[in-house]
């Protein structure tokens, strides 16, 4: 480890490793920073993607492809199942992944381009002078280390104490905050290929419960809710343990991970001197489903390309990396965080009875197009009494 780098990366998941890599590629000095003794561990994620979404930054590995995915399936609280076929998702339906080894083959790639890779090293606080982040002090086997940087990029997860210690403020509203919990299941009897999500109130209530095919009989089974719901005899597990112990009564528990995941806005800006915030640390998982895979590489790459364009330029002022923050919420990338925010934010508030009814409504669903403001349109058209609830958001579904 140097004692100066042109960029420093905090966090080795998605977001961090396309961010060193992209950086490393592009000529900078990259330092790339993992609290966490092994990358990839634990796993605190359902570990779905789409296709599409994949090979926008990668190449296909069967190595940490779990299971290949050809239909979707939506089961409403009555039981009703509305199914999407491979022939109307396509590749947007895509993959489960192994993030173990996922995650390591990205940051694997950051090292291979250049990188230095520091697991097991904490950023303990950032170094700051004149108001511009500039470095960090890392914890290494309980030594503390001052690395400067001409610009940091905070991609540490849901926590992200990094950019709280910059002075941002990185608050989840409790309501918007889901708590979650996971096991990984074998013994199961399930369809290989399908992923399934069950909706309503007495299963998860302001969120939704997922089964995700790893494989064989082996399957992620999870669940997130909202953080107000959850009390004693009413958290995540508690409700994910009814659900097993119903559905999978046979299936064997091999893993179990516990999270929360931030399902409000993004942060109102993810850049200050010296200073870029990428992935759930900027809050831009997907507030509709909780998908945070691809919006962290999409962003720890956008970031990496600032930097370096920055650092070229000899300004790291956030004016100068205000453009990161831009391009991102005015890109269909952004503009989709905030529609899904206002769609999530409608059917939390809906009743069993309405989601029913919906999922009723949408059984014989086909459309040319799938996406999620195509089957917002199509329940529309199907359930006049959403436009005007619907119409108040400002989705732009004309």
């Amino acid at each position: 480890m140097k004692s100066k780098y042109d960029l420093l990366v905090v966090g080795g998941g998605p977001g961090g490793a396309l961010a060193a890599r992209t950086a490393a590629e592009k000529g900078l000095s990259t330092c790339l920073l993992e609290k966490r003794p092994a990358i990839g561990v634990p796993v605190r994620c359902a570990e779905g993607i789409g296709k599409e979404a994949l090979v926008e930054y990668v190449k296909p590995n069967p190595s940490y492809i779990s299971a290949e995915i050809n239909r979707a399936e939506l089961v409403a609280p009555d039981g009703t199942s509305l199914i999407l076929e491979s022939r109307v998702v396509g590749s947007k339906v895509g993959y489960v992944l192994d993030r173990k080894i996922f995650d390591r083959c990205l940051v694997a790639q950051a090292a291979d381009a250049g990188a230095d890779v520091m697991v097991k090293t904490r950023a303990v606080a950032p170094l700051i002078t004149d108001g511009v982040v500039n470095g960090a002090i890392l914890e290494q086997q309980g030594k503390n280390t001052p690395v400067t940087a001409d610009v940091v990029i905070a991609a540490d997860g849901v926590e992200s104490k990094f950019a709280r210690w910059c002075g941002i403020d990185t608050t989840v509203p409790v309501r918007e905050a889901m708590t979650c919990a996971q096991y990984l299941m074998t013994g199961l009897d399930i369809e290989e290929h399908t992923t399934v999500f069950y909706l309503g109130n007495e299963i998860a209530p302001n969120g939704y419960l997922w089964v995700f095919p790893k494989g064989g009989r082996t399957a992620n089974v999870g669940i997130g809710i909202s953080g107000k719901n959850s009390r004693a005899g009413h958290r995540a597990k508690d409700y994910l343990d009814r659900f097993v112990h119903t559905r999978f009564p046979e299936g064997k528990i091999i893993e179990q991970i516990v999270g929360g995941v931030p399902v409000c806005k993004p942060l109102p800006c993810t850049a200050a001197d010296g200073l870029l915030i990428a992935g759930d640390a900027a809050r831009v998982v997907d507030p509709l489903t909780g998908g945070g895979i691809y919006n962290a590489m999409y962003t720890g790459k956008l970031a990496a390309e600032t930097a370096v364009n920055a650092i070229s330029r000899g300004n790291v002022s956030k004016d100068a990396l205000g453009n990161y923050d831009t391009m991102w919420r005015t890109s269909s990338f952004g503009k989709s965080l905030y529609r899904n925010w206002q769609i999530k934010e409608y059917f939390i508030t809906l009743s069993d009875m309405k989601l029913n009814a919906l999922v009723q409504s949408a059984t014989t669903l086909d459309l040319e197009n799938f996406s999620t403001l195509n089957i917002i349109k199509e329940l529309m058209k199907r359930n006049p009494g959403l436009i005007p609830e619907l119409a108040m958001l400002k989705l732009g579904l004309g």
